[in-house]
């Protein structure tokens, strides 16, 4: 994080988060909207000023994988037909998937957030670990609105995700969009 992100942080009362930002125990004692609404803040200053697309998806998605604790938290990346493995946090991953195929590839092909309850009840489901119980994924875009990548995120409890958790990592997608150079990533 930079040093002038950081002073931002800091002026607009946003010291707790820098302080808190991986304890889980804080944001546990605060609601989910309070949560994202931090986090919306953190992922903009992240990522602020930083180049590096890789990096910058990286640090994103260990951010939202050690504040919210899931179980696997990731990006997958458009290149032709498929969905490629890019930056993520748990458990090893399916390396490619294919444009229509499972909940990233659907999100991908229908171009919106794919909240599911129960991956077991999702026909098609590709099941890269037998302990994901729900998902969501986020499609992200270019500026003609075609979809780079997917954020994909997998909790080991049913019913983990909502809409509340579909508009705001939908918001940090919308904050990614702009920051993030994905053309030079595959």
């Amino acid at each position: 994080m930079t040093k002038v992100a950081i002073k931002q942080a800091e002026a607009q009362n946003f010291a707790p988060l820098l302080v808190y930002l991986t304890k889980k125990d804080y944001f546990c004692r605060m609601d989910k909207e309070k949560t994202y609404q931090l986090l919306s803040k953190q992922v903009e200053s992240l990522i602020e000023g930083e180049h590096n697309a890789v990096g910058q998806l990286a640090n994103i998605t260990a951010l939202l994988h050690e504040t919210m604790g899931w179980w696997w938290t990731g990006f997958y990346l458009v290149k032709g037909d498929t969905l490629q493995l890019g930056p993520f946090q748990g458990p090893v991953a399916c390396y490619n998937i294919k444009r229509g195929r499972g909940v990233c590839g659907t999100a991908w092909q229908e171009n919106r957030t794919i909240v599911v309850p129960d991956v077991e009840q999702f026909p098609g489901h590709i099941a890269c670990s037998s302990l994901s119980r729900s998902e969501i994924v986020v499609p992200l875009h270019d500026g003609e609105g075609n979809v780079t990548s997917v954020l994909d995120i997998d909790s080991k409890e049913l019913a983990t995700f909502d809409e509340v958790d579909a508009r705001w990592l939908e918001e940090i997608a919308r904050i990614i969009e702009t920051q993030v150079t994905f053309n030079n990533i595959l």
